[in-house]
């Protein structure tokens, strides 16, 4: 059988748009704890000890966004300015105002007369969900060992068990296929910002034989053959914002599929639920996992797309890459007859009204089981549609 390779990457939370994405995300689940209707665009950039904090927010409650940057920034570990930001000193700048009011009204449903009452989407656009049998979460491999070795940095940095760490990280794992079977790893790529006294040689066995070796172990897939490339510049002293400015929602690949199954372009971080760009990523997940766990198809890529202010998609679309057990067209019928794909009832299926958000910022927004789009629920439902 005839054998490819795919590569995708992951970055850490001491990555500088982590930082950010972070820091929009816990500015979001401050305003829901409080007030599960506020409207929520927050985005963050972030340089050499700064933070810049703006968008459109409205909201019933009080969010004290500076205080909320400098916790994010304290619990990734930013303590030290040599680090490239220091929770305690850094300048964090408010920006933020509320949401357009021509915006507003089509989402509280005071828009068209046709769509009165109805929570309509917060923007235009289109959403793609994918799941595959790769791995036991349905996930693609490549990204899924990709954030499970950055995991594990981040758990031996916090842990200090490697004191000369320092916050920001990335790595990148290139998986062999046969057909769509992942058969070995061919090369992983770890990069992490360290301390200036390590040598190189002992931090990239260390790297290799206490973060990547245990960080993956379950999935058997490095051999002798697998090739090693940690900090290849040598050097990696300086880093997070300092090393490169950091925005919200620059890693939109890293926080889905890693490249394999497609994107809509909306980012996710410092969004509501009212934002489809985000909620309707999520329900796509989820009709994609419940199709391919439903044994439908072996992969399954959802794609829904929307308008401004209309409270139903605008278009579905399934692709199953030729693995559907039935044809697509009954599996796109079952999932319009199963599933309520308007705003409120994506909000109302995955519960998405809930402080939970800041949760989904690192290590991606799917194939982790703390998820509610991760469930596999609507098995039955969709089995019993397509009967």
């Amino acid at each position: 059988m005839e054998r490819k390779i795919f590569t995708s990457e992951s970055v850490g939370e001491g990555h500088p748009d982590k930082i950010c994405d972070q820091i929009s995300d816990a500015v979001l689940d401050a305003c829901l704890r409080d007030d599960n209707k506020s409207r929520v665009a927050c985005e963050v950039f972030t340089s050499t000890g700064l933070v810049l904090i703006g968008g459109e927010i409205t909201t019933s409650t009080f969010v004290d966004v500076l205080e909320v940057a400098r916790t994010v920034a304290r619990d990734i570990g930013y303590v030290n300015a040599d680090y490239g930001l220091d929770y305690n000193s850094m300048a964090v700048l408010n920006m933020i105002h509320s949401q357009s009011p021509d915006i507003a009204q089509g989402v509280d449903g005071k828009g068209l007369d046709e769509f009165t009452g109805k929570t309509g989407a917060g923007d235009q656009g289109l959403m793609f969900g994918f799941a595959c049998r790769e791995t036991p979460e349905l996930m693609p491999a490549p990204i899924t060992l990709a954030h499970k070795i950055l995991i594990k940095a981040a758990e031996v940095r916090k842990s200090q068990h490697l004191p000369w760490l320092r916050p920001d990280a990335k790595a990148q794992v290139t998986v062999e296929y046969e057909g769509h079977k992942p058969a070995r790893i061919d090369t992983i790529v770890v990069s992490h910002q360290h301390d200036p006294g390590i040598k190189h040689g002992e931090l990239k066995d260390s790297i290799i034989t206490e973060i990547i070796k245990p960080g993956i172990s379950e999935f058997d897939l490095i051999d002798s053959k697998t090739k090693y490339f940690i900090n290849p510049t040598g050097r990696f002293v300086t880093g997070g914002p300092h090393g490169d400015t950091g925005l919200t929602g620059r890693k939109i690949i890293v926080d889905t599929y890693g490249g394999m199954g497609r994107h809509g372009g909306g980012a996710f971080s410092g969004k509501d639920p009212t934002k489809v760009d985000r909620s309707a990523a999520y329900m796509a997940r989820y009709i994609a996992k419940n199709i391919v766990a439903s044994e439908l198809a072996d992969r399954c890529e959802v794609q829904l797309a929307y308008a401004i202010g209309v409270p139903f998609p605008v278009s579905i679309r399934v692709d199953s890459f030729g693995t559907a057990k039935v044809p697509e067209s009954k599996i796109e019928k079952a999932v319009a007859e199963v599933f309520d794909l308007s705003p409120d009832g994506i909000i109302k299926k995955l519960d998405l009204k809930k402080p939970i958000y800041q949760k989904t910022s690192n290590y991606g927004h799917f194939g982790r089981p703390i998820f509610t789009w991760e469930k596999t629920d609507s098995v039955q439902l969709l089995t019993k549609a397509i009967k």
